[in-house]
């Protein structure tokens, strides 16, 4: 079938959210559907999905669909992004929320156990999505986009972060490969999709801000923000945004 419209800025879209099931993705989910677009939202987890994609069609009646996905697979991975195609019509985009984080005291109590999980979390994920979603967003007629949320610790490792930091920034190199093959596809006519990275310190959400009540969190982000952020993302040419890291922290 095809998408419906919800009369948005984002009207008729079609929009993958991978790691739905966070607050991060609550709030995407929200604006999107919001915007007026179809939300196809994934999670590995099954529970924590159907909540959130319940939560979101509570809120205002919003078109969104849950889908449970192994982004680990890249068959799998494939085969949803087949299937989201075939079944509306279209992909306007993938926004990648899928996150995770090992820290330790100090640079040489580093546990590469720790690289093992973060790297199938903070890279394998970004392959999978980029290589499964790629032709259908370069067939979005200039409306495709790529959404990957990194974090400031890949530009300025710290030493406790090794293991987080390098997985961000393997996941922003390959961000931007992809950005470069839809720049070389789009040729004098430019970029007919983008990839681009959003660029953050943390992130907030209301729980966070009821159990720390006094804290401050200089510098985060809040969720619904980050939303905004990537709302307006197809508000821009692809040209404009394809390859760019927009950062929502102050740059090291």
């Amino acid at each position: 079938m095809n998408a419906e419209t919800n009369g948005g800025p984002l009207d008729g879209a079609v929009i993958a959210v991978a790691g739905a099931a966070g607050p991060a993705g609550r709030a995407v989910l929200l604006r999107l559907a919001g915007a007026g677009a179809t939300v196809v939202a994934a999670d590995a987890d099954p529970g924590r999905l159907s909540e959130a994609v319940e939560a979101a069609r509570e809120s205002n009646g919003a078109k969104v669909v849950g889908e449970t996905v192994d982004l680990l697979d890249l068959d799998a991975t494939r085969a949803w992004a087949e299937k989201t195609e075939k079944e509306f019509g279209r992909v306007d985009g993938l926004v990648h929320l899928v996150g995770g984080w090992r820290g330790s005291s100090s640079f040489t109590e580093t546990d590469l156990k720790d690289w093992d999980f973060l790297e199938k979390l903070l890279i394998r994920t970004v392959q999978t999505t980029s290589l499964a979603f790629h032709d259908a967003l370069q067939r979005g007629g200039g409306r495709g986009r790529y959404v990957l949320v990194s974090q400031v610790g890949a530009h300025k490792p710290q030493a406790n972060n090794a293991a987080y930091n390098a997985g961000k920034a393997a996941a922003e190199a390959w961000t931007l490969a992809m950005a470069d093959s839809f720049r070389k596809l789009g040729g004098d006519d430019g970029p007919q999709a983008a990839a681009t990275i959003l660029v953050i310190k943390a992130l907030v959400h209301d729980a966070m801000r009821a159990e720390r009540p006094n804290a401050k969190f200089a510098g985060f982000t809040d969720v619904k923000d980050l939303a905004d952020e990537i709302a307006g993302l197809w508000d821009r040419p692809a040209q404009e945004v394809n390859g760019q890291r927009l950062w929502l922290t102050p740059e090291p």
